[in-house]
């Protein structure tokens, strides 16, 4: 019986010593995130002329990723993203700005925006009274 006991208490003081230090780490590792991880900023963008996006044909489309770092099919993707940044992601903060002077002739002209901001769902359509009035506020955003 003695002998037993002596058994027990070694191979139970062995497998502490052994597993402890593993059940220690995998306790810690939940804390322990990886600096990596962020939330993802990617957009698929389209543009074509028309009153709305269901009656108007795309005519141009564009992937967008700011997250990590810009990239995506879009020509001016660090400066498209760089602008969407300074307004939050706010696709409907995008000011025109006022010293660009359009002419009056009606073309419309349909933007969307369709996927995720910092994690956040995006869908956004907005018309525009002509190109030169959605580059005046899209600026590299919508310049594609």
């Amino acid at each position: 019986m003695r002998n037993t006991a002596r058994w027990a208490a070694a191979f139970g003081l062995t497998a502490v010593a052994v597993c402890g230090p593993l059940t220690g780490a995998a306790v810690a590792a939940p804390d322990a995130a990886p600096a990596s991880l962020y939330a993802p900023s990617a957009l698929v963008l389209t543009t074509g002329h028309g009153g709305d996006a269901a009656t108007a044909a795309p005519e141009r489309a564009v992937t967008l990723s700011c997250a990590p770092g810009a990239s995506g099919t879009h020509p001016a993707a660090a400066e498209a993203c760089a602008e969407l940044r300074g307004a939050g992601g706010d696709l409907n903060a995008l000011k025109a700005r006022e010293d660009v002077w359009c002419n009056k002739l009606y073309d419309p002209v349909v933007i969307t925006a369709q996927g995720v901001w910092q994690g956040r769902r995006v869908s956004y359509e907005r018309t525009f009274g002509n190109t030169c009035e959605r580059d005046a506020t899209g600026g590299s955003l919508f310049a594609f």
